[in-house]
């Protein structure tokens, strides 16, 4: 029997098997993630990094547990029809601990995650520089991601950051072991060359998703055509939301009138973004 997350992890399945690269919108709560589904964005993306931010307000430093980043993503998901796909980190600890995400996130109705093969969170004396699984390790959490899967459409990626750590020969030795593991799509990240991207694409056959989408990398139809079908254009939306909280809560303390504040989100957007009438609606049927 479907379940209530079947249709966007259809949606984003047809993503990774059409011929066009999408930008999802990067989202962090419901009502983010309502306004990316009214400006058109095909899908979500919520991070590791800006659930860190959302949860915490801390640094993206690991700091997070699975529970939190499960429920955040489900408040996500209730709130809209959106697929999202997360960013699950390293899943949380060994390839156990990934079969745990998997359960946990598919509960929350995620359409895809990433399980990356850093070593995380960093270790004593690593002196904040990243470092990598080994490649058999990573392989092995691939393998434990796609068995601990339920639903054969949600999205497992396996992400690497080889590239920009141990260079481009080691991220294509990984993008073909992790093929190989099962996964459905490669994430890639530390890619700043369109040529390199397009070589990792003739070495594997899954679809790309990438972590940058820079002018650098090629346009869409560029991207498109070298089976990117996900290209991330970076979190930008926190860091606004960041600025405006700063701006109008510290025009407030230094005497501003409410009423002569810039850039405050007129009813009617609050209203669709709230599902207002919805509301109201309920309320003239129940009470």
């Amino acid at each position: 029997m479907p379940s209530r997350w079947s249709a966007r992890r259809e949606r984003f399945r047809a993503i990774l098997a059409g011929n066009e690269c999408i930008h999802p919108g990067s989202v962090h709560d419901p009502i983010s993630a309502r306004i990316a589904e009214e400006v058109g964005d095909e899908a979500g993306i919520f991070a590791g990094s800006v659930a860190s931010l959302t949860i915490l307000g801390a640094p993206d430093l690991i700091v997070i547990t699975l529970s939190e980043f499960a429920d955040q993503a489900l408040r996500i998901n209730r709130g809209c029809e959106l697929p999202l796909i997360v960013d699950a980190d390293h899943g949380y600890g060994n390839a156990l601990n990934v079969m745990r995400t998997v359960e946990e996130l598919e509960i929350a109705g995620v359409a895809a995650m990433s399980i990356e093969d850093t070593e995380l969170p960093q270790p004593y004396g690593q002196g904040g520089k990243a470092r990598l699984l080994p490649i058999e390790e990573g392989a092995g959490k691939m393998r434990a991601a796609v068995a601990a899967r339920r639903d054969p459409d949600l999205v497992i990626a396996g992400r690497t950051s080889a590239r920009s750590i141990t260079g481009l020969d080691d991220a294509l030795a990984r993008a073909r072991a992790y093929e190989a593991a099962g996964v459905d799509a490669m994430f890639l990240v530390g890619f700043r060359d369109a040529g390199e991207v397009a070589k990792v694409a003739d070495a594997i056959d899954i679809p790309l998703i990438l972590g940058s989408g820079g002018s650098e990398m090629g346009d869409s139809a560029f991207l498109a055509s070298h089976n990117v079908r996900v290209s991330l254009l970076g979190h930008q939306p926190f860091a606004a939301a960041i600025q405006a909280l700063y701006d109008t809560l510290k025009a407030l303390r230094e005497g501003t009138d409410p009423k002569d504040l810039k850039g405050i989100a007129p009813k009617d957007l609050v209203d669709r973004v709230t599902r207002a009438k919805a509301y109201q609606a309920a309320q003239d049927d129940y009470l």
